[in-house]
């Protein structure tokens, strides 16, 4: 007799775990709204130009505010929320002392404006700076 009232208390223990579980995964998701169109700004770094800050999202009357993150190695020129798939960076222009790749949109995250294609440029590498990095590199073992 007791035998089966620890086979029944374990039973229920069983199907109690998965319930709980269930009800976990329901916390993390807000209600209350029916909006499935929403709006979102871009994300405004909390101080400086980069690092933790906030976006504002809007549908109807109902607003939200969502954490996020500027990478502090964003280009300012197409924003956080456009990623490329960029080229290799083409041979240097000596005229202009930069080199130049194209990148084209792979993705507009919260519903950003996003160029379909960019251009970026960067200064060409020195020469003579890449032989003394090698050099220094050497002497380390």
């Amino acid at each position: 007799m007791q035998l089966r009232r620890l086979l029944v208390l374990a039973l229920l223990a069983l199907l109690a775990v998965p319930s709980e579980a269930k009800s976990k995964k329901d916390k993390g998701k807000k209600s209350g709204s029916e909006c499935e169109e929403w709006t979102w700004g871009p994300c405004t770094p909390s101080s400086k130009d980069c690092g933790v800050g906030s976006r504002e999202g809007s549908c109807g009357a109902h607003t939200r505010r969502l954490k996020c993150k500027v990478p502090c190695n964003w280009k300012k020129e197409f924003g956080a929320d456009c990623k490329y798939k960029f080229e290799s960076w083409g041979a240097c222009d000596a005229s202009t002392g930069t080199k130049t790749r194209q990148g084209t949109l792979k993705k507009a995250l919260y519903n950003a404006q996003c160029q379909e294609a960019i251009r970026v440029t960067k200064p060409c590498a020195l020469k003579a700076k890449a032989k003394l990095r090698a050099k220094k590199g050497k002497g380390k073992d």
